[in-house]
């Protein structure tokens, strides 16, 4: 089940679409996971003339294609309280308008249903990307957060990504949550209970980036078993922990990079997760869609990472048997 390898270029932003688009070609990559970032891609422009056409042209220049699109800065307006300083700095001023919170939300909100109709023009089926929450900030349950609050948060998840997903289901797009420390969804449970939030509706799924699972003690593996009917998308990016007994998983508001961090994202390959198990669960589900190299290293050149973690994954992107091994067995005289 040999499955395509794509670049996601939320971290390469800061470049021109087609300089990423090139380097990605040149690496070997197969194709794009394009962030709604920088001149990436826009969705206010999803039907401007033209638009679509010219960032397809450029793909087909360098040989690449594009299967999923990503838009995790907008989504995570959506739903965030508080909306603060934080926000301005990822949503851009269209979004952010005046900054009244409500306003900024609904802004957002409207941004992923326009996120859903460039995904339809562009030929997409998935949209990558967070929801946002507003019982995050209540994660250490102290003081004391009374059940009532807790279930308030995803009924206002619900409340507001029902009316999101009817346009991607009206568009026959499927968004793919990364399930993210600061989301609805950032562990097991919260997953098993954002998942009943939305009544299992199959225009939101999960994508599966083991990183975020790695330092929470998640075992990634099991994690793709139990929740296989949703692992739309898949993104690699790895976690090297490092738990001396001073450093811990909560980061210490330590920067990236530091070694007193009990982990730190590194470049995939180079950091603890389980790939080959993992991929030999993603063939065992049937997971064929691509595969999504997303470099995330304080401590390793981009140009150096991005390359180097695809010929690390590449080299698990094996079929599975056609055959039992023991068949042969019986033949024998």
């Amino acid at each position: 089940m040999p499955r395509p390898y794509t670049l996601f270029t939320g971290q390469w932003a800061d470049l021109p679409f087609e300089v990423v688009a090139r380097l990605a070609s040149e690496w070997g990559y197969d194709g794009l996971e394009i962030a709604c970032s920088g001149d990436h891609l826009d969705p206010w422009r999803w039907d401007e003339p033209g638009y679509v056409e010219g960032k397809l042209a450029v793909l087909e220049k360098y040989g690449l294609k594009v299967w999923a699109i990503s838009n995790h800065l907008k989504g995570q307006a959506v739903c965030d309280d508080p909306i603060d300083f934080r926000h301005q700095a990822i949503v851009g001023s269209k979004v952010w308008g005046d900054g009244d919170p409500e306003g900024v939300r609904e802004r957002a909100a409207e941004e992923m249903k326009l996120t859903a109709r460039l995904a339809r023009a562009l030929g997409v089926k998935t949209v990558v990307g967070f929801t946002g929450s507003s019982i995050w900030q209540y994660v250490a349950m102290f003081p004391p957060v009374p059940e009532s609050v807790i279930d308030a948060g995803y009924q206002d998840f619900a409340d507001r990504w029902n009316p999101i997903l009817d346009v991607f289901d009206e568009c026959g797009v499927r968004f793919a949550h990364e399930v993210h420390p600061s989301e609805i969804a950032y562990d097991y449970w919260t997953t098993v209970r954002t998942l009943e939030a939305i009544g299992h509706r199959e225009a939101f799924g999960l994508n599966w980036d083991p990183s975020h699972f790695m330092w929470q003690g998640i075992d990634p593996v099991s994690f793709i078993w139990d929740f296989k009917d949703r692992i739309y998308h898949v993104d690699c990016k790895d976690t090297k922990l490092r738990m001396t007994g001073r450093n811990t998983v909560m980061g210490s508001h330590l920067p990236w990079g530091d070694p007193r961090r009990g982990w730190d994202f590194v470049s995939a390959g180079r950091g603890d997760v389980p790939w080959e198990s993992a991929f030999r669960a993603l063939t065992a589900i049937g997971y064929d869609g691509p595969i999504s190299v997303e470099w995330e290293d304080a401590g390793m050149d981009r140009l150096q990472g991005a390359p180097e973690a695809l010929a690390a994954l590449k080299k698990f992107n094996f079929a599975p048997s056609e055959l039992s091994f023991d068949a042969a067995f019986s033949n024998q005289d």
